[in-house]
């Protein structure tokens, strides 16, 4: 549902781990152990140099993807501006392909990521709700 807290407290922690400070390690860690999990996805990376994550092309690559994220999570309370931002988001990943179940698994992914990084203080279900509305908006 993602209703309207869940999307303050889903704001609110992301905000926490994906700061300007920290966004660089984030992204490695996050990336790092999706890739190790998913060795058959490093073939979608081959264009960023997936081979080798410490890369300059897929680092820059991590962060974009997160960053975009970034972008909707930070629009999750304006919605003609989400709504649009989603509308953008599905064409790009429908252009390349994308398969619907690889959001499946890079918000479980995601959410694991951030269950490390939050510990107690992370709201699994409002993540799940609102990670869920969002990848409803993207997927082909």
């Amino acid at each position: 549902e993602c209703d309207v807290l869940e999307r303050f407290k889903v704001k609110h922690q992301w905000q926490t781990v994906f700061s300007e400070a920290h966004r660089t390690e984030f992204s490695l860690h996050f990336w790092k152990e999706f890739l190790h999990d998913h060795p058959s996805l490093v073939e979608l990376f081959t264009r960023v140099n997936g081979a080798n994550i410490y890369s300059p092309e897929f680092q820059a690559h991590g962060i974009r993807v997160l960053a975009g994220l970034d972008s909707v999570i930070g629009v999750l309370d304006e919605i003609p501006t989400l709504t649009v931002q989603l509308a953008h988001l599905k064409a790009q990943h429908t252009e390349r392909g994308t398969k619907p179940e690889y959001f499946d698994l890079f918000g479980k992914h995601l959410a694991s990521h951030l269950g490390d990084e939050l510990g107690t203080h992370f709201d699994y279900a409002a993540f799940r709700d609102c990670y869920d509305f969002i990848a409803s908006g993207i997927k082909p």
